[in-house]
């Protein structure tokens, strides 16, 4: 029997798809591949990562043996020229003439291009391939201000690269009244936009570009309202349009506004001629996801080998990452009444916004909108997927709750087996599961090498990690507790192979016992462990991109981008002296000041050039810093004690300065803070704090794991009636055993609380050293207290440290012009400050 010859045209992503799918079908196939690009199949999902730590190899779809191994022809950088579909032969560009019996158009989608003058200067560039990244990043050498038309996906995409190169003056020009305008509502994009904001980007909406300005370079951009805008390197990414040209040349069916026409089966009107992907036009839609065009690689891989399947439109929910913000839209995310009605959530002071639209009846939902915190948009999506049933109370699915008070399980329990986790790669919670069970999968990896799950664009994969433990549990298996799909290890696990191993920075953790390149989960874990472990200066080389947000910068990030100085006052007390410098500091940097619940002074508004100068003045006073923005101890909260109270049975307040200078700076799984009262009529709320000392009169009562915020919970009490120095061996020991056994982001009352034997078993650890290891933690901390840095004086004696400081890399000196404040009972706060939480 002779082999049938399938030529395809294209080699991106979906084009590769169907190669792997026919080459699994029964049947003798000839695959004989034509690419337009000099290199294999990559990953362009992914392309932004190429500008960070990802390779040009860690991009390819497989290796170039792959090809051979399937019997596959590959011939880059040869596009076809020309087709005669009645000799059912293709004409290369390099001088080919290839015969077939069928023929798959994958040539995907180019650029389009604004009929904008002046889109032929230098500094002008698209963002489609790898090519055009690296003209990007060579030009971004000699660029300092950045721009981009287009606010939608890869438009933010395109500005999300700009800030990587280190273009962090970037603004994004959008012609419609918001940002990503497919995706998201209104009160959606306010809410990225602000996001956005804060991290540096301008956005620029309702704006038509007349013409680039500049003569043989771009200068910047003049709009059709007269304004301009200052830019030396510009992106456009404006939308796509289908690569259609050769088929019309061939004579196939075109839909009027591009797209090769395809019926059900991805044929068009030539019976042997197949498109797939974003050339293909399938009932008037241009599909411009991968995962929809993968289900179009396999329904024309099945239909060419004979099978029975066809394509019937694709559901385009979406979730991403952009800059850092989580943005996801599900089902219909547009709908509203009269054929729903809608349930909002919208929290301005953290950036979070949730939109449900649920049907009149009340009983299922159509569809959603995610800003700001997307956790639970998988399980969302499976809920509109699968028409499953909405609890009594929607409302509480904003809130990540159920009804029932039922953990995620119940969830995944309720799901269908043949429900699509993974659109993508077209994988079904049965298929997940059966991998768990049979295959002896236990973790995401091992899913996601067994079944594919997870490979696309890697937005499922939350999802399917739940589903690795609860089909394990309910295998009545050990679960273990990795911080993330890039280290197969829980935090106490890798606390201690970070230690014996002596590594001193993420990159090192990471080359030793990691996978890929981590992400913004498994970051700041193992930036907190390394500080835990070594308390060296956080900003150091290799460990500064790994930290949170508000630690990168010493300070907590606020409202309409400015920050906040808190210097450490131990115990509370201060000297006049101090006070008037915080007073004049305050008054010379224009800053709203407040005093703290834990007895300290905030000063806000501070702009991000002005830090370094803040701490200086502080630190020549003898302030340092307060820790405000770490995972670390906080405060030391006192009454005055027996200084001045006549209540008082000791000195509460030089304890509390004792407790504080000891463990000030010490990084942990979460903030702490504690408190010393000097009596029992508590005035220091010792027993709402993560440690708290009471006075008694024969020493001081411990008490540990207290805890306020937004489940608040008393402490409970650890040992009795003891003197200063076993309080402090106490507190070392309970410290260390915290710091190496709870999870990420874990406070000490949850700690306890999932601690089996609870206080009693704490108590036996701690005081009568059932584990044997009082000495050795007690020695660790010790060295942690040795090693204590002030990071602000380290920040700002150290040049390399100090110069990341400024909010415009190439004009030092200039402020961001866009903070805006208005004034409040005599002192400023910044505009839009309030606060909003709609049902």
């Amino acid at each position: 029997m002779r082999e049938k010859r399938v030529v395809i045209i294209g080699n991106g992503m979906v084009g590769h798809r169907f190669c792997e799918k026919i080459s699994n079908k029964k049947g003798d196939f000839k695959l004989i591949v034509f690419g337009e690009e000099p290199i294999r199949a990559y990953d362009r999902v992914h392309l932004t990562d190429y500008l960070g730590k990802k390779t040009l190899d860690d991009l390819f779809m497989s290796e170039n043996r792959w090809y051979k191994e399937n019997n596959i022809d590959l011939h880059l950088g040869d596009p076809i020229k020309k087709i005669d579909t009645t000799k059912k032969r293709v004409f290369s560009i390099k001088g080919l003439s290839i015969d077939y019996d069928y023929l798959v158009f994958a040539t995907g989608s180019s650029a389009f291009v604004p009929p904008i003058p002046g889109v032929e200067k230098e500094g002008v560039f698209l963002y489609r391939n790898i090519n055009d990244l690296d003209l990007i990043r060579e030009y971004t050498s000699k660029a300092t201000k950045g721009a981009v038309i287009g606010g939608g996906l890869l438009g933010l995409e395109a500005a999300k690269a700009l800030v990587d190169l280190g273009i962090n003056d970037t603004a994004v020009v959008e012609f419609a009244p918001r940002l990503m305008p497919r995706q998201i509502d209104e009160l959606a994009s306010n809410t990225l936009q602000t996001k956005l904001k804060s991290l540096g980007l301008t956005c620029l909406l309702q704006k038509s570009t007349d013409h680039i300005v500049g003569d043989r370079k771009i200068e910047g951009l003049s709009f059709a309202d007269e304004t301009q805008l200052e830019a030396d390197i510009l992106i456009i990414s404006a939308g796509i349009k289908p690569r259609d040209e050769l088929a019309k040349a061939a004579g196939l069916t075109i839909g009027s506004r591009g797209g090769i026409v395809v019926d059900e089966h991805m044929r068009t009107s030539d019976p042997a001629i197949f498109a797939v992907g974003e050339c293909a036009l399938y009932e008037e839609m241009i599909y411009g996801l991968v995962a929809p065009g993968y289900e179009m690689a396999e329904t024309a891989a099945a239909t060419i080998a004979g099978e029975q399947k066809v394509f019937s439109g694709f559901d385009m929910s979406t979730k991403l990452k952009l800059m850092g913000v989580d943005v996801a839209s599900f089902g219909d995310p547009f709908i509203s009444e009269p054929y729903a009605y809608t349930i909002l959530l919208e929290d301005k002071n953290k950036g979070i916004y949730k939109r449900l639209n649920i049907s009149t009846d009340g009983k299922r939902l159509l569809g959603g909108i995610l800003v700001g915190e997307a956790s639970s948009y998988n399980m969302l999506l499976q809920t509109v997927n699968n028409n499953m049933p909405l609890p009594e109370h929607p409302e509480t699915l904003l809130l990540g709750e159920t009804s029932s008070g039922k953990s995620s399980s119940s969830g995944l329990e309720a799901l269908p087996d043949n429900a699509l986790i993974c659109s993508c790669e077209g994988v079904t919670k049965a298929t997940i599961c059966d991998a768990v069970t049979q295959q002896n999968c236990e973790d995401v990896d091992s899913v996601r090498k067994c079944t594919k799950a997870g490979s696309g664009c890697g937005g499922c994969v939350p999802m399917i990690k739940d589903l690795v433990t609860y089909t394990m549990k309910q295998q009545g298996k050990y679960i273990r507790n990795s911080i993330c799909e890039h280290f197969n290890f829980s935090r106490q696990e890798l606390f201690d192979l970070i230690k014996i191993h002596e590594l001193k920075s993420y990159d090192e953790v990471l080359d030793n016992f990691g996978t890929g390149h981590g992400c913004e989960s498994c970051k700041p874990v193992v930036s907190s462990l390394l500080a835990s472990l070594w308390n060296e200066m956080i900003l150091g080389k290799g460990n500064d991109v790994a930290q949170d947000s508000n630690d990168r910068f010493l300070a907590n990030i606020q409202r309409g981008g400015t920050y906040s100085v808190v210097p450490r006052i131990p115990g509370g007390e201060i000297t006049p002296e101090k006070l008037i410098t915080i007073g004049e500091v305050a008054k010379k940097y224009n800053l709203y000041t407040k005093i703290t619940g834990g007895q300290r002074i905030d000063l806000f508004g501070a702009h991000l050039n002005d830090l370094p100068f803040i701490w200086e003045e502080l630190i020549t006073a003898g302030f340092e810093s307060g820790h405000a923005y770490g995972k670390a101890l906080r405060t030391v909260k006192s009454c005055v004690g027996s200084t001045w109270c006549r209540y008082g049975l000791h000195d509460s307040v030089s304890f509390a300065i004792q407790i504080e200078e000891r463990y000030r700076g010490i990084r942990s799984p979460h903030k702490l803070k504690s408190g010393v009262s000097g009596c029992i009529r508590e005035c220091a709320e010792a027993q709402a704090k993560d440690f708290g000392i009471i006075a008694t009169e024969k020493g001081w009562n411990l008490y540990v794991c207290g805890n306020g915020g937004s489940k608040p919970q008393h402490a409970q009490l650890l040992a009795s009636d003891i003197d200063s120095e076993t309080c402090i061996k106490y507190l070392d020991r309970f410290l260390m055993f915290y710091i190496r056994t709870a999870d990420p982001l874990m406070r000490t009352a949850t700690w306890l609380n999932k601690m089996e034997g609870g206080i009693d078993y704490l108590r036996n650890v701690v005081v009568n050293d059932s584990l044997e290891m009082s000495e050795t933690w007690e020695n660790e901390m010790q060295a942690l207290v040795n090693a204590y840095q002030c990071e602000w004086k380290t920040a700002v004696n150290d040049p390399n440290i100090r110069k990341r400081f400024v909010h415009f890399v190439n004009a030092p000196d200039e402020k961001d012009d866009t903070v805006r404040f208005e004034e409040m009972r005599g002192q400023k706060k910044a505009t839009g400050w309030n606060n909003s939480m709609i049902y």
